[in-house]
């Protein structure tokens, strides 16, 4: 049996994103049932609609920052109960017995199941995500909202929070580190935001002018234009973790003499192979490295969610209605936004 479910998808690379209705599958009896509230919109959402990575299944419904509050839960839910405030982010199942799975990493299961485009491991059904009315997942990655947290503004902390939260805490961020961060959207503003409140000295590397009273506001203490050799020369040999949220393929070799001795770069934008290839001459000579690192386990990814209801953060977020999205993802692709939309799922309805 199965629930008839109304949502937005993509039909083929080409075309808008339009109505849709599908099928979600009855709870099991680990799942809970959530109502959607609100869903963030992310690069991996286009990038998935419009086949860019050559793995998309058709139709398909995107959206993976997904918060909701819970209608229903199976006979052997215990964490959650109807009523509660709750996320679902970039993972609704992995293997549960791997390595990864074991030390909670299930990001880097080789079994993980996507949000969307993903295969359910127990009916083999092709996930899909959350611009739609409500979503069916296992208790175990269900994620607990923190009443002090803004619903909107919580949405995008599912994937772009994490997604830059997980490096932060991999490579010890923290007071008497010096963090720079690539880019200043949607990912970039909440790298800025987390690492200052880890307690990190943070800077913004950007190639555009005008973004000082932005950064500023959002954590940076300084900003350093990387088209500007004076100002690259400044910062030579200063940084120990720099986080490039830069989502297309670009150089990264004027960012290797900022980084100090033992120093890391740290790949979070899906890039695809590097060209220009990377000099490894600096990395040798200083011990530094480049890295990659993708969203984050469950049990890290709620304890991010706690530190930002602790801590007062939440995303720069700009809500839309579900009949937006085409424009949504026109404006994304101009970096016109400021700096992450959130689809109010209620007018899905209107």
């Amino acid at each position: 049996m199965s629930q008839n479910v109304l949502g937005y998808a993509a039909t083929a690379p080409a075309s808008d994103l339009a109505p849709f209705g599908f099928q979600r599958r009855d709870p099991r009896p680990d799942d809970v049932v959530i109502e959607i509230l609100y869903c963030g919109v992310c690069h991996s959402d286009l990038h998935t609609a419009r086949n860019d990575w050559g793995w998309t299944t058709y139709p398909i419904v995107p959206g993976h920052e997904i918060i909701g509050r819970v209608s229903a839960v199976g006979s052997a839910v215990t964490r959650f109960k109807a009523g509660d405030r709750v996320g679902v982010g970039c993972l609704v199942d992995s293997c549960h017995t791997c390595p990864a799975c074991e030390s909670g990493e299930e990001q880097y299961c080789d079994g993980a199941t996507y949000t969307y485009g993903g295969t359910d491991r127990h009916d083999h059904s092709i996930t899909q995500g959350g611009y739609s009315e409500k979503v069916v997942v296992s208790e175990a990655f269900v994620l607990r909202i923190p009443d002090a947290l803004d619903l909107q503004a919580a949405a995008p902390l599912l994937c772009a929070g994490i997604t830059t939260w997980s490096p932060l805490r991999h490579w010890k961020a923290g007071p008497g580190t010096r963090v720079a961060v690539v880019g200043l959207g949607g990912l970039g503003h909440m790298a800025l935001k987390l690492a200052k409140a880890l307690g990190a000295d943070v800077t913004l590397f950007t190639r555009s002018q005008g973004k000082e009273q932005d950064a500023l506001r959002l954590g940076a203490d300084r900003i350093v234009l990387s088209t500007d050799p004076a100002q690259m020369a400044a910062v030579a040999g200063r940084f120990d973790l720099i986080i490039d949220t830069v989502p297309y393929v670009h150089d990264l070799n004027p960012y290797m003499p900022a980084l100090a001795t033992s120093g890391t770069l740290v790949l979070v934008g899906y890039l695809g192979a590097l060209d220009p290839f990377l000099n490894s001459t600096p990395m040798v000579l200083r011990r530094k490295s480049v890295a990659g690192s993708l969203i984050g386990g469950i049990k890290e990814t709620q304890e991010l969610l706690d530190f930002c209801g602790e801590h007062g953060i939440a995303s720069d977020v700009e809500v839309i209605r579900i009949q937006d999205i085409n424009h949504a993802f026109g404006r994304m692709l101009k970096s016109d936004v400021k700096y992450r939309f959130v689809i109010d799922m209620a007018s899905l309805k209107a």
